[in-house]
């Protein structure tokens, strides 16, 4: 059974098409510091099986590239867009920078990452979303409990551009947020800061 897609791997490597465009996708997304091109290089990467360092550089090009320009956001106050391609791909790799630190349990580390994404993201549902991370974080739930109890991963939409985000929960957003209301409270005055030292 497991055979096919091993054959398929065997073809791809040797495809000149699909080659040649693995080699424009790497030097597109370097000339234009492209993040969304950066995923897309990653996938075909993923796919043929690519030598590790070829992969972490990659993925390093896009964590970089993607602090890189949510600095610029913040300092530019200038929200992420997320129906632009390049906007989402940034958002998206900060998240997953997020997921990570929550998993390895550097609970600071997810909490501001989180914080920054309500703040920067310019949709109403996943800057909630990104307020229920905080908000569990603060609870000192653990990565796991998090998913197991907090995360309806039957509800997610594939078809979804945002489905990178976790945004489906096994309660109402809104019921989660009035649950946490003591954690969101404090969560938006260390947003006032923000807010303030823009102001100056």
């Amino acid at each position: 059974m497991m055979e096919t897609p091993e054959i398929h791997v065997e073809e791809l490597k040797k495809d000149q098409e699909f080659l040649a465009n693995i080699q424009r996708l790497e030097k597109e997304c370097k000339e234009e510091e492209s993040i969304a091109k950066g995923y897309q290089l990653l996938d075909a990467q993923l796919i043929i099986e690519a030598p590790e360092d070829e992969i972490n550089e990659i993925f390093t090009f896009i964590v970089n590239t993607a602090f890189d320009r949510l600095a610029e956001k913040l300092t530019t106050s200038q929200s992420f867009d997320m129906n632009d391609a390049e906007d989402l791909a940034t958002a998206r790799a900060i998240y997953e920078h997020g997921i990570q630190r929550y998993s390895e349990n550097d609970k600071k580390g997810a909490k501001e990452i989180f914080l920054v994404l309500h703040y920067t993201i310019d949709h109403a549902a996943l800057k909630d979303a990104m307020m229920v991370h905080v908000a569990a974080v603060m609870e000192g739930k653990s990565f796991e409990d998090f998913i197991e109890n907090l995360v309806d991963v039957e509800g997610v939409d594939a078809h979804d551009p945002l489905a990178f985000f976790i945004q489906t929960f096994t309660e109402p957003t809104e019921a989660l947020l009035a649950k946490f209301d003591t954690h969101v409270k404090q969560a938006q005055d260390e947003l006032r800061v923000l807010d303030e030292s823009k102001e100056q």
